[in-house]
């Protein structure tokens, strides 16, 4: 497995876990957010593979949220656009072609609950979020009658370390930690879900019964369902504060699927052999 992640000593870390579990692995720092970074990306691992990658897993992503449109800061909307939609972007445009040249392949993006529940003060992650699903279905569409599979991963709670005490409002922390505690998921059983989706040709991958019911409630009644978002947006605290702080597009992780490191770690990368970008 190639890892990649703007983190060089977690991308380092992921790798060597891999390995300890008898596995291969290969780390490499790299900005989704840069094309260029994404295309040496893919160049590095069909040489340390030495066959095209057979799967790839659009896995990095930052979360920002905390105000209400119109308040939120311009830099936050760039920023999660930057990494979380053009990160998928880039990785579909430099590895698809490869794929289809190599008459075979996947790709695992992973979305969100969020790309189809409009939670309020969390705009820009579910505009990014709803864009990887769109490309997600898109992409599936074009590539339908060949070996390239693509599944689309939404999933709702899961347990990382997303949930930082000085990013989040400390009368909502309790909530988020109780909610992540009872309803979240482990990095391992998400994964697990998600690759045997994959394998039998799944697109839309709901790994948790929340996320399903959620997916089937916007579908029967999406205006109803809109207004029961709104309502309980409301009861949410009047400020809160940016989930993530302001930095650059660089300082996010690029790719790799990871233990308790982050909700959209890194972007693993398989090999011929089949990544996050990702090949097994």
């Amino acid at each position: 497995m190639v890892v990649a992640d703007i983190d060089e000593a977690a991308a380092k870390e992921t790798a060597e876990l891999v390995e300890a579990l008898g596995g291969r692995g290969h780390a490499i720092c790299c900005d989704v957010s840069n094309l260029r970074d994404v295309e040496a990306l893919a160049r590095s691992a069909e040489q340390w593979f030495g066959a095209p990658t057979g799967l790839l897993v659009n896995n990095a992503g930052i979360g920002v949220g905390g105000q209400v449109v119109g308040q939120a800061r311009t830099t936050d909307w760039e920023r999660t656009i930057a990494v979380n939609l053009w990160g998928v972007i880039h990785g579909c445009e430099v590895f698809v072609p490869r794929m289809r040249q190599a008459g075979r392949g996947g790709i695992i993006n992973i979305a969100s609950v969020e790309s189809f529940l409009p939670v309020p003060r969390m705009a820009a992650y579910n505009v990014s979020k709803a864009g990887v699903l769109a490309l997600s279905e898109t992409l599936a569409a074009e590539l339908s009658g060949t070996n390239v599979i693509v599944s689309v991963v939404c999933p709702a709670f899961v347990k990382t370390n997303i949930i930082h005490p000085e990013a989040i409002d400390a009368a909502l922390l309790p909530l988020a930690e109780a909610a992540m505690a009872r309803y979240g998921w482990t990095a391992e059983q998400v994964a697990r879900v998600c690759l045997n989706a994959h394998e039998r040709g799944r697109l839309h991958v709901l790994p948790q019964r929340d996320a399903r019911l959620m997916w089937l409630g916007k579908r029967l009644a999406p205006a109803a369902f809109t207004r029961a978002v709104g309502r309980l947006g409301r009861l949410m605290p009047s400020r809160m504060p940016p989930l993530s702080p302001p930095g650059p597009t660089a300082s996010a992780p690029v790719a790799a699927t990871q233990r308790n490191r982050n909700p959209e770690a890194p972007t693993p990368v398989y090999g011929d052999g089949g990544e996050t970008t990702k090949e097994v």
